[in-house]
């Protein structure tokens, strides 16, 4: 690891505090229905998307909607528990697994987000599953739904591969779920209800402006609980161009790029700002909840791109150097 790489990715979202301007813009909608026969098409139009806007929503995924539901109906018995239940299996530092209670703090901000997470990552859950005779079916429910997402990722990284003139197995490879070194997580989120809130607990924001730090993010997002924005860029003093909503479609699954890939892509694909704002007076006041799948490269797994822009990394190594910008000292 080396300071400078670490101080850049800092300065990204340092600069990103305020609240900005919000504009329009159109997501692009890419179905993938027919995957293996639409390969090509697909490719094109997600290469497109991630070296343009950087966001992107996948229709025809493959995850049933009843497995979908039943990941967030899950997720919010869990956080429906006692804190002290909770606290039984707690995140601890460098893990990213477990439970945590507005432990995020982002550099854009100097402030928790306004949340509490659940980090499900496969190979350090010992001791950190709800009791069974607590919540019987969640570890069964989220288990089956970790590994749908990482197909749909795998899909999606293969498209990526082609464009970037790879080995097609590079990515699949490179995220071995059966491997003891996985360490792509399943993170289900609850942001807090804002129904008794001060106004000035509306300065706050539930997540503040970043980057994901993976390879590729899935987002699953509930009918009706917006806040998601994106910007696309910055201008030549670090500040925002133009806050853009992100729709939340039931059933639709919001992708974007994170700083890994983009490493890794030797910066072709784009790594964009988002965050999730305070509702607006006009929307609900109620707690948000989503369920993000982090695609991360295995700890073994060498970081280099086919041009060779950045020296090599390892997977362990640049995730560990992002979690320890991200959270709070316990």
């Amino acid at each position: 690891m080396t300071d400078d790489f670490t101080l850049e990715e800092l300065k990204k979202e340092s600069q990103m505090g305020g609240y900005g301007d919000e504009i329009d813009r159109d997501i692009p909608v890419i179905d993938l229905t027919n995957f293996a026969k639409r390969k090509g098409e697909i490719t094109e139009a997600l290469w497109e998307a991630a070296t343009g806007i950087g966001f992107f929503q996948l229709t025809g995924h493959g995850i049933p909607q009843s497995l979908i539901d039943a990941a967030f109906d899950q997720s919010a018995a869990f956080f429906d528990l006692p804190e002290d239940e909770k606290a039984k299996g707690p995140l601890k530092p460098g893990t990213n697994a477990g439970w945590e209670y507005k432990a995020q703090v982002r550099p854009s901000t100097g402030t928790p987000d306004q949340k509490e997470s659940y980090q499900i990552t496969l190979p350090r859950m010992e001791g950190l599953w709800p009791e069974t005779d607590t919540l019987p079916d969640f570890k069964t429910t989220q288990l089956a739904f970790e590994r749908h997402n990482w197909a749909v990722a795998m899909r999606v990284l293969s498209c990526f591969a082609d464009k970037l003139d790879i080995q097609p197995s590079t990515f699949v490879d490179g995220h071995d779920p059966l491997s003891p070194k996985y360490q792509s997580t399943l993170r289900l989120i609850h942001y807090l209800g804002m129904e008794d809130a001060k106004p000035e607990d509306f300065k706050f924001w539930r997540a503040g402006a970043h980057t994901d730090f993976d390879c590729l993010t899935l987002l699953h997002q509930k009918e009706g609980q917006g806040g998601l924005q994106v910007c696309p860029g910055k201008d030549s003093q670090g500040r925002a161009i133009g806050w853009t909503d992100v729709p939340p479609k039931g059933g639709v699954i919001t992708c974007n790029i994170g700083d890994m890939l983009m490493r890794w892509s030797d910066d072709r694909l784009l790594s964009n700002l988002h965050r999730v704002r305070m509702p607006k007076p006009d929307e609900s006041l109620g707690p948000r909840y989503s369920i993000a799948y982090f695609a991360q490269a295995n700890m073994d797994t060498v970081l280099q791109g086919p041009l060779g822009k950045y020296d090599p990394m390892t997977g362990h190594d640049y995730i560990q150097m992002r979690l320890g910008a991200n959270f709070a000292k316990k």
